[in-house]
């Protein structure tokens, strides 16, 4: 399962967070590392979609997608030489697929540390940096004298040398114009900062009015270059401990509408490229998480590996279409099921039938 951590100075409600999605669990407290290991929980991804065709085909269960999410001790300035957790909170980090930049933007004189986002920003991205630079100058010079004999190695030296420089001048990967060769290159070296980015902005109560207005600054800085999502993460918490019609009674009564957190799980979802297919029946329907791009046969090994072993045909049909014809067998008697082979791109929303022989 892919996984996502949280990243931020600390007390910056790295620990809140993680209890807003996965219900509790995670310490919570105003002093430096009261997180020391990571605590690691899964986050279900709500799907509306999924719900209308559990109702439709009066499913006995339904299960949902979920993403693996990593709450990390807090980072401080002088990480990458070995302050506060220093390596062991590195090492955390190197283990996800993608990175949520908490910043903090409330005041509280019991919490040290800035309560300026963009300042929080710039301490992270660049301890991120200088651990990323300390890699590579501990490789690149060995990966320089053995492309000299092996040229299969010289594109990947290149890549180092460009990374090197942009990490050099304290700029993180992710906001650099790599092209898509030279991070495919990157990618064995599991660098921090070439990993793809949420910046989370955590919000005051008194300042729930003011997110937009807080956010912008971050917004401005990051560009096109990350999600920017702004939340009283406290509060969330605190709604997630309700379910169903008492969430939704807690989320206004707290002023929070429909609430922030299955926007930021919507979008660590897909930032991993991750995407979904469905399965629907009496017994169960179910999301399934597949990576974007993926041909029938790879999303048929999500569900077993004879799926894929023995793909035959896969009976295709869009979410919404289905449910307007009513059924899967009437779906099939009107000739609306498309029969799609080998190399059919599996599309985010296909509700999937597959027909296998091993």
């Amino acid at each position: 399962m892919e996984r996502f951590g949280f990243v931020g100075l600390p007390n910056a409600g790295k620990s809140s967070l993680y209890n807003a999605l996965a219900g509790g669990g995670a310490l919570a407290a105003p002093y430096a590392f009261a997180t020391t290991d990571p605590n690691v929980g899964v986050a279900k991804v709500p799907d509306t979609r999924l719900e209308r065709l559990a109702e439709m085909s009066e499913s006995k269960k339904v299960v949902h997608a979920a993403v693996q999410f990593v709450d990390i001790g807090g980072l401080v300035e002088g990480a990458s030489t070995g302050e506060g957790l220093g390596n062991r909170f590195l090492a955390h980090i190197r283990e996800v697929d993608a990175i949520v930049f908490l910043l903090r933007a409330f005041p509280d004189t019991d919490v040290p540390g800035p309560d300026d986002p963009l300042e929080c920003l710039r301490v992270l991205e660049i301890e991120l940096a200088l651990a990323d630079l300390e890699t590579l100058d501990a490789q690149i010079t060995k990966k320089r004298k053995a492309a000299r004999v092996d040229k299969a190695l010289q594109a990947e030296v290149a890549a180092l040398d460009e990374a090197h420089a942009v990490l050099a001048e304290g700029t993180p990967l992710y906001r650099a114009d790599l092209s898509d060769d030279v991070r495919e290159a990157l990618r064995p070296w599991f660098l921090l900062t070439a990993k793809p980015v949420i910046a989370l902005v955590n919000v005051g109560e008194d300042d729930l009015d003011r997110i937009e207005e807080i956010t912008a600054p971050v917004r401005a800085e990051l560009g096109e270059r990350a999600e920017v999502i702004g939340m009283c993460v406290q509060l969330e918490a605190e709604a997630a401990q309700f379910t169903g019609t008492e969430r939704v009674e807690m989320l206004e009564a707290l002023g929070l509408g429909d609430g922030a957190l299955e926007r930021f799980i919507h979008s660590a979802y897909e930032i991993l490229g991750l995407r979904t297919f469905l399965t629907t029946g009496e017994k169960e329907s179910r999301a399934w998480t597949f990576r974007a791009g993926s041909t029938a046969p790879q999303a048929a090994g999500r569900i077993h590996t004879d799926f894929q072993r023995g793909f035959i045909r896969a009976e295709v049909i869009r979410w919404d279409e289905l449910l307007e014809i009513g059924s899967w067998a009437k779906a099939r008697e009107a000739g609306k099921m498309r029969l799609e082979g080998k190399e059919y791109v599996v599309q985010d929303g296909d509700v999937i039938e597959f027909r296998f022989n091993v």
